[in-house]
């Protein structure tokens, strides 16, 4: 387990259809209409795209909560 809460290099995460390295890139986030361009993992040959469980729960959950208020 690592020691600090930064996040891993690129070539940890492998994508779970391609077994290719993840790489960080622009992927547009949509909610109730509303689109946000947001750098993510992402695999380069399918697009599949990997979202940390900290920014899920957090920032993420903050923005759905304030899009639903309104």
């Amino acid at each position: 387990m690592r020691e600090n809460n930064a996040a891993p290099a690129e070539s940890e995460w492998l994508c779970a259809k391609c077994g290719l390295p993840l790489e960080v890139g622009k992927v547009d986030v949509g909610y109730l209409g509303s689109v946000f361009p947001v750098d993510l993992y992402r695999c380069t040959k399918c697009g599949q795209t990997f979202v940390p469980e900290e920014l899920a729960e957090g920032k993420m959950a903050e923005v759905e909560k304030l899009l639903e208020d309104k």
